[in-house]
């Protein structure tokens, strides 16, 4: 039986979302940040807000469920995906995979390739690899990929 991807739904965000935005956030990022000994949840909440655009973020919802969120920047000549999360309880689903194939869609039409950052030793990092992404520079706590322009479809 084939695997078949899952249907997602993204809806714009609100200011007033942003708490539930960071504890998702939080909540995603903890094993990663323990595993490398960096975990701080206040100064993950404060990161996040610093830089909050509602009109820039949106749910991410599948199966009738908030599961994550997105927030794609655009840039003169870059998409940025600045982040994508979801909740660990829905991970392994593909629900990743439809939101990034999503944003390479949405950079495509723009003719822009997609660039992202990943925490160093994260599960993302073989994600965003798989995903067409090339290493482009590697920091002490960060890795940073970009996705060339894809044509349109």
């Amino acid at each position: 039986m084939p695997f078949q991807t899952p249907t997602v739904v993204l809806t714009p965000a609100q200011l007033g979302d942003a708490e539930a935005l960071v504890a998702l956030r939080i909540e995603a990022m903890r094993d990663s940040l323990q595993r490398i000994g960096r975990f701080d949840p206040v100064r993950a909440r404060d990161r996040f807000l610093s830089g909050y655009v509602p009109q820039h973020t949106r749910h991410i919802d599948s199966e009738g469920k908030r599961v994550g969120f997105v927030v794609v920047k655009p840039q003169p000549d870059v998409m940025l995906l600045d982040h994508l999360y979801i909740h660990p309880a829905h991970q392994g689903k593909r629900i990743g995979a439809a939101v990034l194939a999503r944003v390479i869609e949405e950079a495509a039409a723009a003719d822009l390739p997609v660039r992202v950052g990943a925490l160093r030793g994260s599960d993302s990092n073989r994600f965003y690899l798989r995903h067409g992404f090339g290493l482009i520079e590697a920091g002490e706590f960060d890795h940073y990929y970009l996705r060339p322009c894809a044509s349109p479809a």
